[in-house]
């Protein structure tokens, strides 16, 4: 539909294409927090802080460890990328799509485990089945918006990730 906007009016427009957004921001202190939570790092630290075990959705997909293999992209890098690309449109430059992630995936067991290491605590957990429909890997190839908008993510590493939701939640009311 943008395209065609473009291209029947000259509408320019640029589309970012999310991976899994996560971390907090450390310069705001904004973070997330929402009813229902579904994101895993802040649903890996609820089990951290309540007890109370988080369910790992499938430990049977082809891959290293069994779990599934996403792409974790920080949301300061998120916002970076929308920043640069509505630079990118007000110089004049065309409609593009991009895709917006670090490049790297990790398993729903490394995250857990970067959580573990971050927070120095256990992660109580249970397997549960997996959940219909769930690829066994998602990761995102980040080269065009390199490329073309300068952009990289300042927040590449996961440890660095977990590190911005954690400082979030122990800043947060009890």
């Amino acid at each position: 539909m943008l395209r065609w906007m473009d291209e029947c009016s000259g509408l320019r427009s640029v589309a970012l294409r999310y991976f899994n957004a996560c971390g907090s921001d450390p310069e705001s202190g904004l973070g997330e927090k929402h009813e229902p939570e579904t994101h895993l790092i802040p649903l890996l630290i609820r089990a951290v802080v309540t007890g109370q075990p988080i369910t790992i959705f499938g430990n049977n997909y082809d891959t290293a460890d069994g779990t599934c293999i996403r792409d974790y992209i920080h949301v300061t890098d998120l916002a970076e990328a929308h920043v640069v690309a509505i630079e990118k449109l007000l110089a004049g430059g065309a409609s593009n799509v991009f895709n917006v992630g670090t490049g790297a995936g990790h398993s729903v067991l490394e995250v857990m485990r970067a959580v573990e290491q971050v927070t120095g605590q256990k992660v109580p957990h249970e397997i549960g089945a997996r959940r219909a429909g769930d690829p066994p890997v998602l990761v995102a190839n980040s080269d065009k918006l390199k490329r073309t908008l300068g952009w990289k993510p300042k927040f590449p590493e996961l440890e660095d990730i977990v590190k911005t939701a954690w400082q979030f939640e122990k800043k947060r009311p009890a």
